[in-house]
């Protein structure tokens, strides 16, 4: 299949006139479209006006996807124990599959072909089956909750960990690899030390396993780690061994120096979900200075409850509008720097190699863009329009290890329209506003 357009290839490099040649589940060219037609005359073709690398969501809840507008202009710690923990309390695996499938549908359809995907504690399973039939590429992860947690959450860690070890053993490389686990307790006030410094030795005994948690997003939160620890939060997963180059830490929005030192030092991800930030008045990360200090940062869009859109193109204009007030220099966090974020970035944090840009033997994510709309007229920049121009609805095509999952505003080989039925059905049992 050939794929013609202005190509994006990363964040430096635009062919005009360009293509991509995808054979099965690789890139096998890139290059001007002219040179590559005469080379494949036979091939599938498809056209869109900016061809780019699919997109990576790095920290996203696809599971709270029937939560949509529940808990609007609420504080994060009674936006989450007040209203979506007892929503994820409710679900049944059905329903924890449909809202899975929703979220998916809706990455997919904007862009984003990858995600790192923080579910829920139970039927974890059933977002894994969604995750399969939908074809998206994502690193999953049951999660764990064994201290302050709601009725219908709460496991000892010993359960917790041996589902988790189970869900590894099934899951960890499935669909041909598109399919990978992430070792994903809550966040470090929802866990006892036991059940954390379990996480790290999970994940240990299985290679490529990562960790994905929550860190620092609230100065509430903040506190009652110190209070409970006598530690900053990043300081204590650090002493538990929630650091590394195997960990994604969402948020990281308060920090102090010497944690940045210790996310540095240790190579920790961070993943930047400004949107969120914003809507629960979290603060605003210092992305800025975390790039400065070498330290990988990605985007996420969070929760729908909490931004209430999955659209990474949103996403990517809010983190460079933010760094840019943040810093009060309108040089800071440049189009091409956050566009690295979304992708090659994104794919460091989710733990996926040869993703993230279009090179021949890269995985073929990729996905199209029109550009017929006023706001998109003329692009004299395609990787400025991407950042701060473009909508999710501009997708137009959305190819996933080489198979066209997205085409001209249809999903491919799902039945979109019963999964959003089925998730205003759920809604209506779990969401007590519903």
């Amino acid at each position: 299949m050939l794929i013609t357009g202005t190509v994006v290839a990363d964040a430096e490099t635009v062919i005009e006139d360009g293509a991509v040649r995808v054979s099965r589940s690789r890139i096998d060219a890139v290059g001007e479209r002219a040179s590559l037609v005469d080379r494949y005359p036979d091939d599938e073709r498809r056209t869109a006006d900016i061809v780019a690398p699919g997109l990576v969501g790095a920290h996203v809840h696809s599971v709270q996807s029937l939560g949509r507008g529940i808990a609007d202009d609420a504080a994060l710690l009674e936006w989450l124990f007040d209203h979506v923990l007892p929503m994820e309390a409710a679900m049944d695996a059905d329903a924890t599959r449909t809202a899975a499938e929703l979220g998916y549908l809706e990455c997919i359809a904007s862009g984003t072909t990858t995600v790192l995907d923080h579910l829920t504690v139970d039927h974890s399973a059933a977002a894994f089956e969604a995750a399969r039939e939908l074809g998206i590429r994502g690193r999953l992860g049951k999660v764990l909750m064994d201290a302050d947690s709601p009725d219908g959450l709460e496991q000892n860690a010993e359960t917790a960990l041996a589902e988790t070890e189970s869900l590894i053993r099934e899951y960890h490389g499935a669909a041909d690899g598109r399919l990978r686990y992430a070792v994903t307790p809550r966040f470090a006030l929802s866990c006892t030390e036991a059940c954390l410094r379990g996480c790290r030795e999970l994940a240990d005994r299985y290679d490529g396993v990562r960790i994905h948690t929550h860190a620092s997003e609230n100065r509430d939160e903040i506190a009652a780690v110190e209070r409970a620890t006598g530690m900053r939060n990043v300081h204590w997963l650090d002493e538990v061994g929630l650091t590394g180059p195997d960990v994604t830490l969402a948020h990281c929005v308060h920090t102090d120096e010497t944690e940045r030192e210790v996310l540095a030092e240790t190579d920790t991800v961070v993943t930047h979900c400004p949107s969120s930030n914003m809507k629960l008045a979290s603060g605003v990360a210092p992305i800025a200075d975390y790039l400065d200090r070498g330290i990988t940062v990605a985007l996420g869009n969070d929760g729908p409850p909490c931004n209430n859109t999955l659209d990474p193109f949103t996403e990517m204009r809010q983190a460079s509008l933010l760094g840019k007030v943040d810093a009060h220099d309108p040089t800071r966090l440049p189009a091409a720097t956050v566009f690295r974020m979304a992708t090659e970035a994104g794919a460091r944090a989710a733990g996926f190699d040869r993703i993230g840009a279009l090179r021949e033997g890269s995985r073929a994510d990729v996905i199209g863009l029109a550009t017929d709309a006023a706001r998109a007229t003329p692009v004299h920049d395609p990787v400025s329009h991407l950042v701060y121009a473009a909508h999710g609805d501009d997708v137009t095509l959305t190819v996933i290890d080489g198979e066209v999952r997205y085409a001209d505003g249809e999903h491919v080989g799902v039945d979109a329209a019963a999964i959003r039925e089925r998730a205003r059905r759920h809604a209506e049992r779990v969401v007590p506003s519903a």
